[in-house]
């Protein structure tokens, strides 16, 4: 029997071509000029090393509280997406027997949103003096939990998170949804005859059957969370003063300025972050996954 002939590689040849041309030189060049001190303020470009680099480290600067901000909106939207995507999952999954489309539809809904739109409605909703969460606290007594949502340098990144917690919840209950629907009903009839309940049939058949799922909402929210731009900058543009400002907000304004140099340092120090980043998660979730 005649075997059949691969492909030839000059079939990916303009695909290659595209892909070097508006992702590889671009991101190489913005390296290069990283080490410059390329700004709209001259018209020569001078090497300059690393000196981009150590303003952006310097503890005397506020980068590195940028860096923690970026990293702790990550954390927390990853702990709060997933978690509470996962359990509407469950809920929708088995809990819930009427209505289960319309449930799926309401939930999803804010992810189909313009984030402007949900900014704009968030920043009303949680204005301090006449917003709607603020006004429904003190009608009902509890005035000790009206506090400055978008003002108060101690909460507003958590008033973030939040805002996109509620819009992204949707998306990552949509991919455990679906990761729960192709574990088979067989293994929890055979659990439930060795008498197993119903925390023991999640942490041994469910958890275990839906990890390649949690690995991509993982990595998928790790990689939104590092790059976050559009919520921070419609619903606090950073502030107030520097408690909600993230990477890709400083990277923009870097931009804006004119800072051409340093904007490039601050974001080959992101696409670091992102790279080694993904990395551990994916290894880690592969172990998790081999373990179980």
């Amino acid at each position: 029997m005649k075997s059949h002939s691969p492909y030839p590689l000059y079939f990916v040849l303009a695909a290659l071509a595209l892909y070097v041309t508006f992702f590889i030189i671009p991101s190489l060049s913005g390296i290069a000029y990283s080490f410059t001190d390329w700004s709209s303020y001259s018209e020569e470009v001078e090497f300059i090393g690393l000196d981009n680099y150590r303003t952006i480290l310097s503890p005397d600067e506020n980068y590195l509280s940028f860096i923690a901000n970026t990293l702790l909106f990550t954390f927390w939207t990853i702990i709060i997406k997933t978690v509470f995507g996962l359990a509407l999952a469950l809920l929708l999954n088995q809990g819930v027997r009427w209505f289960v489309n319309g449930y799926r539809v309401l939930i999803y809904l804010p992810v189909i949103l313009p984030t402007l739109v949900v900014a704009l409605i968030f920043r009303s909703i949680l204005d301090p003096a006449a917003g709607l969460l603020n006004s429904f606290l003190r009608g009902i007594g509890l005035d000790v939990l009206a506090l400055p949502w978008l003002i108060d340098p101690n909460i507003a990144l958590y008033s973030v998170v939040g805002v996109d917690s509620w819009k992204g919840i949707g998306y990552i209950m949509v991919i455990l949804l679906a990761g729960l629907q192709t574990i088979p009903k067989d293994l929890y009839e055979a659990a439930a005859i060795d008498g197993a309940g119903a925390w023991a049939k999640f942490r041994h058949i469910t958890l275990p059957m839906l990890m390649p799922a949690l690995m991509i909402v993982t990595v998928l929210n790790v990689l939104y969370g590092l790059r976050v731009f559009d919520i921070v900058y419609a619903l606090t543009n950073g502030g107030p003063g520097y408690a909600t400002e993230v990477l890709s907000t400083e990277i923009f304004k870097a931009f804006s300025k004119g800072q051409f140099g340093l904007g490039t340092a601050i974001s080959s120090i992101l696409f670091l972050i992102l790279v080694v980043t993904g990395y551990l998660v994916i290894r880690v979730m592969e172990r998790q996954t081999d373990r179980d």
